[in-house]
């Protein structure tokens, strides 16, 4: 029995990641990216530290999100009580992790067709 969840061609799915980068989709992504289901990008943050509510912008003017998966690289960290306000006001939830659990986590909501988009730091 094939166990391997059916995700649409159209879709972002997070193929591998390391410490310089990701591939998402057979497309190499050197950095921090944000990724959705249908697109990905190149997200300006080195760190951490520099995870804010303006440096996710992006997920919180996109529209549709209401899950987002914050990468946090090699280990889980606190997220901000500030900036999962911010979020919760915009109507999304924030669950930070590992970069590893948020990229599987996020092809698994992804093949559930959640409202799904991840934030990832490289691991290194």
């Amino acid at each position: 029995m094939d166990v391997t969840p059916l995700i649409p061609a159209d879709r972002q799915v997070i193929d591998s990641y390391g410490a310089l980068g990701f591939h998402v989709s057979g497309v190499g992504y050197e950095g921090a990216i944000l990724v959705f289901p249908d697109g990905t990008e190149p997200w300006p943050v080195r760190d951490l530290a520099e995870v804010t509510a303006s440096s996710l912008t992006p997920v919180m003017t996109r529209g549709g999100i209401q899950i987002l998966l914050l990468g946090c690289g090699r280990r889980m960290q606190p997220v901000a009580p500030a900036l999962r306000l911010a979020l919760r006001q915009a109507g999304i939830v924030i669950d930070a992790m590992d970069t590893g659990a948020a990229c599987r986590t996020y092809n698994v909501l992804l093949a559930e067709d959640r409202r799904v988009a991840a934030a990832l730091l490289p691991v290194g």
